[in-house]
């Protein structure tokens, strides 16, 4: 039997052969290039914590994170505000609303489309002569000139933030639906009874017992947002135009390393994104269960 109980490691050898040679090894790899000066070509050069030094007084680093920040903020708010108020209306056993099946699955359609599909779909909307959005605001009498929405810092950081929430918000939607799902139903049948109005029963039975839902979709969406690279590069063709307000800490990370072939600066550049958002994860997690301890 034993040696029979031997076989069953053979069936997980491929799973962490695949582990180690992707995920450990280059997690290793670029911890130890972090402290290195290596630009792809020869040997990487020792140089201590001389990358992590310059990081602690890079203004470029400490603008990205700004950026990253504030594109995130926009997203989150936006996502789980409509999220949040679809998956309440669509749980309302006063509403009885029905086809929930069908629009899931609209909601969720934009996570489902190519990031780079997107990018060109919003560069020919946002354009600035010929934008679909400009003409249809020119045409109500909202505007008065055309906006150059992805050339103006304020514009072009609230439009790519808008797309992320856009994107996303069918994913969060359905996480909050599931959420409210396993809120018993007890609670909204005696909150009714007691004569208890939609506002109440919102504030006092839904929101309470979705706070674990929402601490997850917090911290899920701000490990994601901090890494966010794909549709800011694509839209600025790499440059984090305009006035670098689009330049993100993963697209400030992808140009030192790949445009300007500094490795071991990047290699930094990827650790200090992880101990910021291991520090945000923490504060976020500590600040919920404070409140929910407090509440308890």
């Amino acid at each position: 039997m034993k040696k029979l109980d031997n076989y069953g490691y053979m069936f997980i050898i491929p799973f962490f052969i695949v582990f180690v040679t992707f995920t450990i090894y280059p997690i290793l790899l670029t911890f130890y290039y972090s402290f290195t000066s290596y630009s792809g070509m020869g040997d990487p050069e020792f140089t201590g914590l001389a990358n992590y030094t310059r990081l602690l007084t890079d203004s470029y680093f400490y603008s990205a994170l700004y950026n990253t920040l504030y594109i995130w903020g926009i997203n989150f708010f936006f996502q789980l505000g409509i999220a949040l108020l679809l998956a309440i209306l669509f749980s309302d056993i006063r509403l009885k609303m029905r086809g929930l099946n069908i629009f899931r699955a609209l909601f969720y359609l934009p996570n489902l489309i190519t990031i780079a599909s997107v990018a060109l779909l919003f560069s020919i909307l946002l354009g600035w002569h010929h934008g679909t959005i400009n003409h249809l605001l020119l045409d109500l009498g909202i505007i008065s000139s055309p906006i150059d929405w992805l050339n103006d810092p304020t514009t072009a950081r609230w439009s790519v933030g808008l797309i992320g929430a856009w994107m996303w918000f069918g994913h969060t939607f359905i996480i909050l639906m599931a959420g409210i799902s396993g809120i018993s139903k007890d609670y909204f049948e005696a909150a009714l009874i007691d004569g208890a109005n939609r506002w109440q029963t919102l504030v006092k039975v839904t929101l309470p017992l979705l706070k674990p839902i929402m601490l997850y979709v917090l911290i899920t969406s701000l490990i994601g947002g901090l890494q966010i690279f794909d549709l800011p590069m694509l839209i600025t063709d790499g440059t984090g135009a305009p006035q670098g307000s689009l330049n993100t800490i993963v697209l400030y990370l992808y140009n030192q390393a790949f445009r300007y072939d500094n490795y071991g600066y990047a290699a930094a550049i990827a650790y200090g994104l992880f101990v910021i958002t291991v520090i945000f994860s923490i504060i976020t997690f500590k600040s919920m269960y404070r409140n929910n301890v407090k509440e308890g």
